[in-house]
């Protein structure tokens, strides 16, 4: 994944899943921190875990951090 741009989490819609999107395109749905590190992992960053999303400046959280997963 060759991008500057911020990874963006969408807030939780009413199931709980929160869309990701990276260089404008949505890579799916999460429910969880393992969920997007999981995407991250398809977008071509194999080696990201749960606390390189957490920690990571190229995301940007919508509607809470990545504790809020309840709408």
């Amino acid at each position: 994944m060759a991008t500057t741009q911020p990874v963006v989490i969408y807030p939780p819609d009413a199931d709980g899943a929160r869309r990701v999107r990276v260089d404008g395109a949505i890579l799916g749905l999460a429910y969880s921190v393992q969920d997007v590190a999981a995407l991250m992992q398809t977008a071509g960053l194999q080696d990201w875990n749960e606390m390189d999303v957490v920690r990571s400046g190229l995301i940007e959280w919508r509607g809470g951090g990545p504790e809020v997963w309840t709408p």
